[in-house]
């Protein structure tokens, strides 16, 4: 008789987002029992893992995590993991690839204008297609690493002066609307949450500072237009190949019109993250929706064991 598999909970790794991820794996790993937690040093996986023993619990935001790699990597050594495979991975965390996945899905989604941190737009040009009021962020990072919420041509112009010469990045016009949240569980959208940060703008402080934004979830939006959200949520979920869970971020205005912004393959699990929240409106607590986004893995690796019986 084979063992049960042990879960084993990934967090840490180098980037931006490494003390956010160490909070969410030591969140998600004190909700599984017999889980072996690991706080990587280094972007590369044990050399312990065992692919008949073992499964995995990436909980890696950032670079490593968010972009395909460690997928790939536990991909080649036969490891079963949870959450989005890596190309989906890949596609997710680039925001404009993202925007473009949106609108053949027929997602509402609004314009952008990406350029190369080496080849800046003025401005005035960005004036000129987006409007005064810009919302300037790197085409390939989470947690709102690198946001910068400018109004008007001068603050449009200190802000392009202050992004490296690097990477990729993207500009938007300022949605003035309401900022929501939406998780999605084994391609279910759940309850809509929404953020009302103290200061104005959901930045990494709002987001990861507690007392800093407010939540309401579920948000007070009619039932009919709940319903269309989520719709267009788990279109989203399936147009990006996404597997397992995910959360996508939105914006609602005035008039009813809502435009999601990206879809988050990693979404945060410390006490001020988001889909906790959304779980919560569909009657999971938090240990309740850790065994909910882990336990495919567990029926991947058995089928993996079986055929290879």
């Amino acid at each position: 008789m084979s063992l049960p598999l042990q879960p084993v909970v990934l967090c840490g790794a180098v980037s931006p987002e490494r003390e956010v991820s160490l909070r969410s794996g030591r969140a998600v790993a004190g909700a599984l029992p017999g889980c072996r937690l690991v706080e990587l040093e280094r972007n590369e996986l044990p050399e312990w893992l065992d692919a008949a023993r073992q499964v995995v619990i990436p909980v890696i935001h950032g670079d490593y995590g968010e972009d395909g790699t460690v997928q790939a990597e536990l991909d080649a050594r036969g490891v079963a993991y949870a959450g989005c495979e890596a190309a989906a991975s890949r596609l997710c965390l680039d925001k404009v690839a993202t925007k473009n996945a949106m609108r053949r899905a027929g997602v509402p989604a609004i314009p952008e204008v990406a350029f190369a941190g080496a080849a800046k737009p003025t401005a005035a040009a960005l004036m000129t297609q987006l409007g005064p009021q810009v919302v300037l962020k790197p085409a390939d990072k989470g947690s709102s690493v690198g946001l910068y919420v400018v109004d008007g041509e001068g603050a449009i112009a200190a802000a392009l002066a202050q992004i490296p010469p690097s990477g990729q990045w993207m500009a938007e016009r300022r949605l003035l609307g309401r900022e929501m949240s939406i998780g999605i569980l084994g391609g279910q959208a759940m309850g809509l949450v929404e953020i009302v940060p103290r200061k104005g703008v959901y930045d990494y402080q709002s987001k990861y500072t507690k007392g800093s934004s407010d939540y309401i979830y579920p948000a007070p939006v009619s039932a009919e237009l709940t319903a269309r959200i989520q719709s267009a949520a788990e279109a989203l979920f399936q147009a990006c190949g996404c597997r397992d869970f995910a959360r996508a971020d939105l914006f609602l205005e005035p008039d009813g019109q809502f435009y999601f912004l990206e879809i988050n393959t990693m979404p945060g699990m410390t006490e001020t993250s988001l889909m906790p929240k959304s779980a919560s409106c569909a009657g999971l607590d938090f240990p309740a929706l850790v065994q909910r986004m882990t336990a495919p893995v567990f029926t991947r690796a058995a089928a993996r064991a079986y055929r290879s019986a």
